[in-house]
């Protein structure tokens, strides 16, 4: 009985656990369906996700489904743009509310791996904006149909990252790191939410000031939440940036889709100045809890009003120092007598009425005095400044004071001493009499080596000088991963650039010996003995992004210049940066024994991975070889250049795209040119040396070839060639065609060839030829020279070169026609031509004999017949017979010599 009892149970344990096993998958396809569904439902946005993973165990004994790779793509302006990009995002379920299908009850969420980047476009356009309309506001009868009930108890985000940025406000906020989770009971309307949060790093910047740098933060909070209002309270929020505590308090609250309510406020509870240096990132990197400090500090601030895309919340920012002072144990000096005093004032959040006023900023290094003071306001309208800074100061000193990162060398002098005061419509307008500004910055003999620049940066002499008008670069020197430098030139617009973040206007003479771009572009191989790090790498790399709030016009002279396989020399030229795109105008080169320039430009405003391209250039006499050698994208769009010595002259346009390894993508490549061969020599190019054996002439074989030109499109990864013509060894070739990036071939060649340059072999191929043209009732009488169409296919390196019979024949008839159409035109145009001398000599003869006739005179040279026009038409049959003659190709016999 007790075996089977056990035996009884052991069974339904076993269907019990194969069950477990099967049913996820016997549901799979379902919650597919619905996950798909819901989504389209909700969004407009583009969803994608990669697979739906499904378990009774992980989660026993709700069901445990997992979304992979999930993706959020946004649409029309956003189209380009990730919204949400998650590794996995794990949901706990009621089984049987899968299995019943009228609704989902959800207990957990987690998020593993979340990237968000949200964006505010400069119109004020969010990219979140997602969501379909809520049809149950104008069909309340629909409320009860949702396809989801939630019981959720708790969720959490780990690893994540979250972009903000506001192009409108120009602000930017990125959070990485991020880890966060909640519990509560959200079945109910109103509850406490309980939640703990981490963060790597916190970068806030509002213009161009970066108020939070890479900041460790946590936060810690009882949230209230009431879903009846959508209002969020905060109870006792406990935040820390880096070293700094905050006390936080207040709510947050959903106004609208597009509109957040805030009244939130916070502050240090303490007054230790050390605290709030743990905010500068240099000082808080390395060894921060043995820092020596003194002094007292007090931080606190709010934010309250609505936020909108056309509407900020009021804010306020106070920070004050009094007597600070710190110094790290083990270095020699420190830096004494802070004094800042900091308040930053919105108070009704219209931007323009914000105020930024610095009245103070004080501290001494080695007992010599920094400066600083700065009143901002109308930051919009008509933005207005007093700022002053002077100060004296020994790089060289600078790690007495502060300790820099590993392998960080810097040494050097500044000299500052600088003041500006008035509006900024004033420059605007050229009032210069109304805005003042005065002072010079010199920075002399400096040298910075870090782990970025290992080569270091040499900046010999900097001299700049202020004025109302712009900032004068009266002299820069120095030098940079080998290259040494000069440039002069001017700044119009700083003040609008560090305030505003307008984009920076000025223009630069340039001059360099030597500039190794492989280099500059850090393109330059390099061998690692970690093959992990070096795949790392070169997954990381990316191409250099133009900066966006540049507008600078450059003009260089540079005696030599190397990038990758090439080296240009006496290069001169005018760069533009403007709008995220370097515009090349006129760059002039010598290079590969010849000479060229170019003109285009290189953009990352749609793009940073893949920058958009548009070349033209004009080459002249350039050695093939050397530029087939040196650029990747002659070799797929020239891959004849190969097996060509000798000199090119060309002209091409192009549009496209780069890889991120700066190479041109080819299947996006589109353009056309033209291409001179001025003097060459083909040699061992397959296609055409078995071309010469298929017909036996050994004269296509190692040709010499000079001016032969011919135009070019290229599109789709394939380059079409023009029609053009080429005689060489005495053969007349007609070609046209395609080739393919991969080589593969599609051309066709018309040849004249003299019948005389054939062996026997290709005598007999050209017979067989006219023989099956003959059979097909074309008669054919072939020449000296024979006419052939050539079909040659296959690749670069294995052609095939084929002759279609039936195209040759209908060529040959069609020879044959023209042939005979030429001779009747030729024909009706001799004897056209010879009746119109008859008709002129009839009618001379008539007015001659009429004359005579009527003055009585006779003409002595010629016999009196008394019939004036039989001459004249004897001579008319005999000319028109001899012409006939002569176009057929009849002759009268030669005299019989050896009869006299």
């Amino acid at each position: 009985m007790l075996k089977k009892i056990l035996k009884i149970v052991g069974i339904t344990m076993v269907v019990l656990i194969l069950a477990a096993i099967a049913i996820p998958y016997f549901f799979k396809d379902k919650i597919i369906a619905k996950v798909k569904t819901e989504l389209n439902k909700q969004l407009n946005a583009k969803v994608d996700f990669k697979d739906v993973d499904i378990s009774l165990f992980r989660h026993f004994p709700r069901l445990a489904v997992g979304l992979e790779d999930l993706q959020v793509t946004g649409t029309g302006e956003f189209a380009a743009d990730t919204l949400l990009a998650v590794k996995q995002i794990d949901v706990a379920l009621n089984l049987m509310s899968v299995i019943k299908g009228d609704k989902m009850d959800i207990y957990n969420i987690a998020l593993l791996q979340p990237r968000i980047h949200a964006i505010v476009n400069k119109d004020g356009a969010v990219n979140w904006d997602i969501m379909k309309p809520d049809t149950a506001a104008v069909n309340p009868a629909d409320t009860g149909k949702s396809s989801f009930a939630l019981s959720l108890q708790q969720y959490k985000i780990e690893d994540g990252w979250v972009s903000y940025d506001d192009r409108q406000g120009n602000m930017e906020l990125l959070v990485t790191g991020l880890n966060h989770q909640g519990k509560g009971d959200f079945t109910q309307d109103q509850f406490l939410l309980q939640t703990s949060t981490t963060a790597g790093g916190i970068t806030f910047r509002y213009g161009l000031v970066p108020y939070l740098s890479q900041v460790k933060t946590t936060l810690d909070a009882g949230i209230q939440v009431d879903n009846n209002t959508n209002t969020y309270t905060f109870k006792d929020g406990k935040a820390s940036l880096n070293n700094l505590e905050l006390a936080l308090q207040g709510f947050f609250k959903l106004v609208n889709d597009s509109t957040y309510g805030m009244d939130m406020s916070f502050k240090a509870p303490s007054t230790n100045f050390k605290d709030l240096l743990s905010l500068i990132p240099a000082v808080y990197k390395t060894d921060f809890d043995k820092i020596k400090t003194s002094g007292t500090a007090a931080f606190g601030g709010f934010v309250k009003g609505n936020y909108s895309p056309v509407q900020m919340p009021s804010f306020g920012l106070d920070l004050a120092v009094k007597d600070g002072f710190f110094q790290y144990p083990d270095l020699p000096k420190p830096v004494k007598n802070i004094q800042i005093a900091m308040k930053i004032s919105n108070p009704d959040g219209v931007p323009d009425h914000t105020v930024i006023d610095m009245p103070t900023g004080h501290l001494e290094m080695d007992n010599t005095p920094l400066d600083l003071r700065m009143l901002v306001k109308t930051p919009v309208s008509d933005l207005y400044v007093d700022a002053a800074a002077k100060g004296k100061l020994d790089l060289s000193k600078i790690t007495q004071f502060v300790k820099l990162e590993a392998g960080t060398n810097l040494s050097g002098l500044l000299d500052a001493d600088i003041s500006a005061k008035g509006n900024m419509s004033a420059i605007e307008k050229q009032q210069y009499d109304r805005f003042y500004a005065a002072g010079t910055l010199q920075l002399s003999n400096m040298l910075y080596k870090s782990k970025d620049y290992p080569d270091g940066v040499k900046v010999n002499n900097l001299f700049l000088q202020f004025n109302p008008k712009n900032v004068t670069v009266k002299d820069l020197n120095g030098q940079y991963l080998g290259t040494n430098f000069e440039a002069n030139g001017e700044v119009n617009n700083l003040l609008a650039y560090t305030f505003k973040n307008e984009p920076l206007d000025g223009q630069m003479n340039f001059k360099a010996d030597e500039i190794n771009l492989d280099k500059w572009m850090g393109t330059t191989s390099t061998t690692s003995a970690d093959p992990a790090t070096a795949k790392k790498d070169s997954a990381a790399a990316t191409p250099f992004a133009v900066p966006a709030n540049l507008n600078l016009g450059l003009q260089a002279n540079v005696n030599k210049i190397h990038y990758d396989k090439a080296d240009l020399t006496n290069v001169s030229g005018k760069l533009l940066v403007k709008d995220e795109t370097v515009t090349m105008q006129q760059l002039k080169a010598n290079a590969l024994q010849g000479t060229m320039e170019i003109n285009g430009s290189y953009s990352t405003k749609a793009s940073k991975i893949n920058p958009d391209i548009n070349l033209a250039y004009d080459v002249q006499n350039l050695d093939v070889q050397q530029t087939f050698n040196t650029f990747n994208t002659v070799q797929k769009l020239m891959p004849i250049g190969k097996f060509l010595s000798g000199k090119i002259t060309s002209q091409l346009t192009m549009h496209g795209k780069l890889g991120k390894d700066m190479s041109p993508d080819l299947s996006t490549l589109t353009g056309d040119g033209n291409l001179l061969l001025v003097q060459g020599f083909l040699k061992q190019f397959a296609p055409v040396d078995q071309l010469a054996n298929t017909l036996n002439v050994t004269q296509l074989k190692d040709l010499s070839l000079r001016d032969i030109k011919n135009y070019f499109s290229f599109e789709n990864g394939r380059v079409k060639v023009n029609p053009f013509k080429v005689t060489v060894a005495g053969i007349r070739m007609d070609i046209a065609g395609s080739h393919g990036f991969d080589q593969s071939l599609d051309y066709t060649l018309q040849l004249a060839l003299p019948r005389s340059m054939m062996g026997a072999a290709g005598n007999t191929l050209v017979n067989n030829l006219a023989s099956q043209a003959q059979s097909k009732g074309i008669p054919i009488n072939l020449g000296d020279s024979v006419h052939l169409q050539v079909l040659m296919a296959g690749n670069i390196l294995k052609p095939s070169v084929k002759t279609d019979l039936r195209e040759t024949a209908n060529n040959l008839k069609s020879q044959a026609t023209e042939l005979v159409k030429n001779k009747i035109d030729t024909v009706k145009n001799t004897v056209k031509d010879s009746l119109n001398q008859i008709k002129n000599t009839a009618v001379n003869s008539l007015k001659d004999q009429l004359k005579n006739q009527l003055s009585g005179k006779k003409d002595s040279t010629k016999p009196a017949t008394g019939k004036p026009l039989d001459n004249v038409g004897k001579q008319a049959g005999e000319s028109v017979k001899n012409t006939l003659n002569g176009l057929f190709g009849k002759k009268k016999p030669a005299a019989d010599t050896t009869k006299h």
